[in-house]
């Protein structure tokens, strides 16, 4: 059985959008620095918070929450890292090598690390992937997580004001 053409057709447009063919200028997101992968990747995270905090005040959305707030842990600690070191974005394709890695250069102590590590890997996935069910509870806990490591961890970038969150 062959895929309906409806779906093949927007496939293609969604592979040529990552590749920026054929449809034009590509119109980034307003706020993402692309001058370094540390810069890119703060500014991401800076852009995931406010979207929770869009979707929070929308009094729902649980689930994307906390998602989002996970994705901006991940992202914030990546930048750190990005700017502390020699270490490129590839290194952080597993998702949990970027707890290891702060707590090697002194972010966070081994014990905090492994603490977010293992809520990633115990909560994050089975959320994500298992059939936990998105709560209120779980979405306000994981956003509050999620600003005060990218509060603490743009304190500790001592490279301009890159975060975008309070502008």
């Amino acid at each position: 059985m062959t895929a309906p053409s409806e779906i093949t057709e927007h496939l293609q447009q969604a592979d040529d959008a990552f590749e920026y063919i054929g449809l034009g200028t590509p119109a980034f997101e307003e706020g993402i620095d692309q001058d370094a992968e540390w810069k890119i990747q703060l500014t991401k995270a800076c852009r995931y918070l406010e979207s929770a905090r869009v979707l929070r005040a929308e009094d729902g959305f649980h689930g994307a929450v906390v998602e989002l707030s996970f994705s901006s842990t991940e992202r914030t600690i990546e930048a750190y890292l990005l700017w502390d070191t020699d270490d490129t974005i590839e290194n952080f394709h597993d998702h949990e090598a970027a707890y290891d890695r702060a707590a090697e250069r002194g972010l966070f102590d081994r014990s905090t690390a492994s603490d977010l590590k293992g809520l990633y890997s115990d909560n994050r996935t089975g959320h994500y992937y298992g059939v936990q069910v998105p709560t209120k509870q779980k979405s306000d806990a994981t956003y509050a997580l999620a600003e005060s490591i990218h509060q603490y961890v743009t304190q500790q970038i001592r490279d301009g004001s890159v975060c975008i969150c309070e502008k």
